[in-house]
């Protein structure tokens, strides 16, 4: 699924997935705050292990990191699936390049307060970038 034919089912999704994608890629914090709930989690498996941070980390860990565009990484965004399940409850799975790898992400979305929010995330990387 593009960006395009997203936007036209749902635009205001399709505006939280063009930020989602700008934020991951640019590091903009401006963005972070209209992407991520206050209240978001984030999952993943780090060595076997599980790795379960706050937004609140999350957000501290991205500004003291060098973006990937800062790095010179290559953007290929990618929305791979959408499901709407009620007005108020979607699931992104995403994909991006960024730190040589593809990752892959699972964004639960929720319409609260006037606005799509992700409100957990779950993600993975599924392979390295090639050369």
């Amino acid at each position: 699924m593009t960006l395009d034919q997203l936007d036209s089912s749902n635009p205001e999704i399709a505006q939280l997935a063009r930020d989602y994608f700008d934020l991951m890629h640019h590091q903009n914090m401006n963005l972070f705050d209209r992407v991520f709930h206050p209240e978001s989690v984030l999952y993943g498996v780090v060595d076997n292990k599980l790795s379960k941070r706050s937004c609140a980390i999350y957000k501290q860990e991205m500004m003291n990191r060098t973006s990937p565009a800062d790095l010179g990484n290559t953007r290929r965004d990618l929305v791979l699936s959408f499901d709407q399940v009620s007005p108020t409850l979607a699931l992104l799975k995403m994909q991006l390049e960024m730190f040589g790898g593809v990752m892959q992400d699972y964004l639960n979305i929720v319409y609260l307060d006037g606005q799509w929010w992700v409100m957990a995330k779950m993600w993975e990387k599924v392979g390295t970038v090639e050369g």
